[in-house]
């Protein structure tokens, strides 16, 4: 299958976003240590990656799955909580909210909503890339 050069509006930021943000990760790692939270919210950027990855192609999930069995086994080996169930689509069974997922659940366990709204940062701006999207 050949990609079209130019993705649908926002794709192109998007995924050079999550690129960006990959390497300052890796570059941050090297000089520090991981904490459970940063450990769960990197599995669930990689598994929402292979989500989105997923709907390039018809076979993509079939080449994904091992992804996701590693992640699995990474997520038991470090004790942390299971990924999201997913339906018989491969979609995550609770819809996503817009923002950080990991924070907006952890919100709506461990606080009120009024209290939510104090505690979610606002996004930082980032300028846009400068490649097509």
């Amino acid at each position: 299958m050949e990609l079209p050069t130019i993705a649908a509006p926002g794709v192109g930021e998007r995924a050079d976003a999550v690129a960006d943000a990959a390497c300052h990760l890796y570059d941050t790692v090297v000089h520090g240590g991981w904490s459970r939270s940063a450990a769960e919210d990197a599995a669930e950027a990689i598994e929402t990656t292979a989500h989105a990855l997923a709907h390039i192609d018809p076979g993509a999930e079939v080449v994904l799955a091992p992804v996701h069995a590693a992640l699995a086994d990474l997520r038991r080996r470090l004790g942390l909580a299971p990924a999201d169930p997913l339906t018989a689509d491969g979609l995550p069974a609770a819809p996503r909210t817009v923002g950080n997922p990991r924070r907006t659940r952890w919100v709506r366990a461990a606080v009120a909503p009024a209290e939510a709204a104090r505690l979610i940062p606002p996004s930082p701006r980032r300028q846009p890339s400068r490649t097509t999207s």
